[in-house]
């Protein structure tokens, strides 16, 4: 893969996620029933950053917890067809709650798909809101983002990257090519 730009430096990624954390706050009245999920890997420390950002607004402390979706996703091969059953790592019920989801780059739709599907096995949420950090288009399925960082157009065979400290050491956004 060939690098064609870095699209977001550290500062940028970092006033993304502020914007995002007061757009969750005012399109939700507040805080009172929000819970956050974490998509894994690249959305759990997102995830963790609008949860600070916002508590450090707010002054509250808000529910939060890792999501994994590899049960739910629909591209297991056939040897995967039923699922191994795991206890959910969830610290919290999700019943009622106005749940956020966060995730690095939004592209088909079938990640936001199986997050749903896994949140849905879990409780009955009052709401479930998408926090995307970059959406770079191409859907194969009915999803759009409730707060994005940035929108990205991008052509099929480009490739958009999340580099975050925690899996990378380092923060920026960076679009590649075949």
């Amino acid at each position: 893969m060939k690098l064609k730009a870095e699209l977001m430096d550290e500062s940028a990624v970092q006033r993304a996620l502020t914007r995002i954390s007061h757009e969750i706050i005012e399109k939700n009245k507040g805080t009172d029933n929000l819970a956050f999920l974490g998509i894994k890997t690249r959305g759990v420390p997102l995830a963790k950053s609008i949860v600070k950002k916002i508590e450090q607004i707010e002054g509250v402390e808000l529910p939060f917890s890792e999501l994994d979706i590899n049960h739910y996703r629909d591209d297991l091969t056939e040897a995967h067809t039923m699922p191994e059953v795991i206890e959910s790592p969830i610290s919290f019920d999700v019943t009622g709650k106005d749940i956020i989801l966060v995730d690095d780059v939004l592209f088909t739709g079938r990640t936001v798909r199986a997050a749903i599907e896994a949140v849905f096995s879990l409780g009955r949420p009052s709401s479930i809101q998408l926090a995307i950090l970059v959406d770079r288009g191409h859907r194969e399925l009915p999803f759009r983002a409730d707060f994005v960082g940035k929108n990205v157009p991008t052509a099929t065979t480009e490739f958009i990257s999340v580099f975050l400290p925690e899996t990378d050491g380092c923060t920026s956004v960076k679009l590649f090519s075949l």
